[in-house]
């Protein structure tokens, strides 16, 4: 069996499955988030009763992220529900904006969108909260109402996004009947050259099987290329296996994987027992790519889908207006560095906007020292907008106020985020190209789509 049939098999109590078999899976985490958390708990009291209790309130985990830095009411009301419903229900894992479980979220706009408007428990994105919680663990089942969710198939888990209906099932039994997806192998070899990134190497497999060449697919990555790549890089490539049409994304288990997860789960103080699970040798798959990494070059995914892909070198023609570092794909501590990296010294010429994560990942940047000076200063000084308020912010457009958002018609913007349909970004007719955070801090020095290998030196 392959990685994904392994853990599939196990949830399901099964010594074996295969690909198409229909099997009720056990979940070991649910998380929800301020956009659909209100639904799924609609769901939830509508089928099991206005007094029902959750199967397990120590797997259900609630992380507002999406629409909170903004002064739109109902954004905002989202928020309050989910703290009534965790007060409520006794959740221990409600990663609330604001300390006070009695209070009521409302950003203050008169404070503008760059100091930091959020309590001490506040996680920000939930895709890269989720592991930086400690709950993530190999071996298990997260379903999440959010197509990202895959993400955490870097931990060796089977994790997939659902909708508020599924989820409010899960809530009440900790279970949902799914279909076995066929897998699909992605092995790497290689290491990554300076100035290319695991965004690269994504967009690469997007950009060879098309936007939906994955379609209710498992994407399995491994191969002696995967030992090179840190839990931050298998993290971008995972939560981009949606923007092929991914059911999952899930990579081999290993001792980075575990050092990861050992570490936060003792932090955090959740659960620290996990099983992780290995592949057969005797593995079937419905599809076979092998990538050389030490080949792979710059890559930008052009508007208007993530599988319109082309060489950073060969777009130099492209004007842009903006561009944007931040998401669960782009706004990790990792990816502000190699941001950074190219950016000390430098300044940029066209509006840019970074937008960390989490708070820790804010923290990370303004007390992580080069010489004289946080990542943060560097950043700040090269003229980037930093903003500490970590979030999903303008990677899926928001309210009007939402920090970075494209509010004209006609903006071109490279970003580090993932995903690039029209309108994802706010306006319906801008255009946004994706891209690592070398390649857009090497475009907003420049002003064009520009390949960052010129910034780097052996």
């Amino acid at each position: 069996m392959t990685l994904t049939e392994k853990l599939l098999a196990r949830a399901a109590g099964k010594t074996s499955v295969q690909a198409g078999d229909n099997i009720w899976a056990k979940a070991d985490v649910l998380m929800t988030h301020d956009v659909c958390g209100p639904g799924t708990i609609g769901v939830f009291k509508r089928e099991f009763g206005k007094t029902a209790k959750v199967w397990d309130k120590n797997r259900v985990v609630i992380i507002p992220d999406h629409y909170i830095f903004t002064a739109d009411s109902l954004s905002n009301r989202n928020v309050d529900i989910l703290r009534d419903f965790a007060c409520e229900q006794g959740l221990p894992y409600f990663y609330d904006v604001i300390d006070d479980p009695k209070g009521h979220w409302v950003f203050d706009a008169s404070k503008g969108n760059m100091k930091r408007q959020y309590g001490s428990n506040y996680a920000g994105v939930c895709h890269t909260a989720l592991p930086a919680k400690g709950h993530t663990r190999p071996g298990e089942v997260l379903f999440g109402t959010d197509s990202h969710t895959c993400m955490a198939g870097a931990f060796n888990q089977f994790a997939t996004g659902i909708g508020n209906t599924d989820a409010g099932f899960v809530m009440g039994t900790g279970r949902l009947l799914i279909k076995v997806p066929e897998t699909m192998r992605f092995r790497l070899e290689g290491k990554l050259q300076p100035g290319v990134m695991a965004k690269d190497i994504i967009l690469h497999v997007i950009g060879e099987i098309g936007f939906d060449g994955a379609t209710y697919r498992a994407m399995q990555f491994d191969g002696p290329g995967i030992a090179s790549l840190s839990m931050d890089d298998r993290m971008t490539i995972a939560n981009m296996a949606i923007e092929a049409g991914g059911k999952n994304a899930i990579f081999e288990f290993d001792a980075r994987t575990a050092e990861y997860v050992e570490a936060r789960t003792r932090l955090n103080g959740t659960i620290q027992k996990y099983d992780p699970v290995f592949a057969d040798k005797n593995q079937s798959f419905v599809y076979d790519l092998t990538l050389n990494l030490d080949l792979l070059e710059p890559t930008v995914a052009c508007h208007p889908d993530p599988g319109q892909r082309k060489k950073a070198k060969e777009l130099s023609n492209i004007k842009l207006d903006r561009a944007y570092v931040g998401s669960c794909t782009g706004g990790k501590t990792s990816d502000f560095v190699e941001f950074a990296r190219v950016l000390r010294g430098r300044r940029v010429v066209i509006d840019t906007f970074g937008v960390p994560a989490t708070p820790e990942i804010v923290r990370d940047l303004q007390s992580t020292r080069w010489g004289d000076k946080t990542i943060w200063q560097i950043l700040e000084d090269a003229g980037v907008r930093m903003t500490e308020n970590a979030g999903c912010s303008a990677c899926l457009g928001g309210p009007v106020d939402t920090f970075g958002r494209m509010n004209q018609a006609g903006l071109k913007c490279i970003s580090a985020t993932n995903r690039n349909f029209p309108g994802r970004m706010g306006h319906k007719e801008s255009q946004v190209f994706l891209a690592s955070p070398a390649t857009v801090a090497a475009s907003a020095i420049t002003g064009n789509v520009t390949d960052p290998r010129e910034y780097f030196t052996n």
